[in-house]
C-alpha cells in the first residue's frame, strides 16, 4: 500500500512541525517517515492504532483530554520535544483525534514562542493554515495566558 498523508495533514513550519488528525492506517506513520517526521506527539488519552508499524517514529505521549486546554507544563514539555527535534534536524507530528482543538492549541503555542506573536495572532494564523483549529475558549485563554507567561 502505498503511503497517506493522515487526515487533516499540514506543516506549520516545513520539514520541522506539522499538524494532523490520528494516524489510522501504517501507510499514514510510513507517509510521516518518508516527510522527515521521526517524532510524533500523541495528545490524546490513548495510543493510535498501528503506532508500532514505523520504530523509525518515536512516540511521546502529552495525554489531554478531548475539548480541554493543555497545563502550563504540558505545553512546555511539548516545546521541549519540538526544540530538541529541530536542534537533530527531526521533524515532528503533532495530532489529537481530529487535529483541531488541542492539536491546533499546541501549534498557536509553538507560534507564540517561536515567532515571538501575541497568542491572539498565533490563534489567527493557526486557524488560517488549519481550518477549525482551537476549538473553546478555554484553549484561546491557555494560548493569550501562555504569552503573558513568556513574554
Amino acid at each position: 500500500m502505498p503511503s497517506v498523508p493522515p487526515h487533516n495533514f499540514s506543516w506549520v513550519e516545513p520539514g520541522l512541525l506539522a499538524g494532523m488528525a490520528m494516524p489510522r492506517l501504517p501507510a499514514h506513520y510510513e507517509y510521516l517517515y518518508e516527510n522527515g517526521i521521526q517524532h510524533l506527539v500523541i495528545l490524546t488519552e490513548h495510543k493510535p492504532p498501528y503506532h508500532d508499524t514505523c520504530p523509525n517514529i518515536s512516540l511521546h505521549r502529552i495525554r489531554i483530554q478531548d475539548f480541554c486546554p493543555p497545563s502550563l507544563e504540558q505545553i512546555k514539555c511539548f516545546l521541549k520535544i519540538v526544540e530538541e527535534a529541530k536542534a537533530k534536524g527531526e521533524g515532528v507530528g503533532v495530532h489529537c483525534m481530529h487535529g483541531h482543538g488541542r492539536t491546533g492549541t499546541m501549534l498557536a503555542c509553538y507560534l507564540v514562542k517561536a515567532k515571538k506573536i501575541t497568542g491572539a495572532d498565533a490563534i489567527n494564523e493557526i486557524r488560517k493554515l488549519r481550518r477549525g483549529s482551537i476549538e473553546t475558549t478555554e484553549q484561546e485563554k491557555v494560548i493569550v495566558q501562555f504569552h503573558q507567561h513568556i513574554k
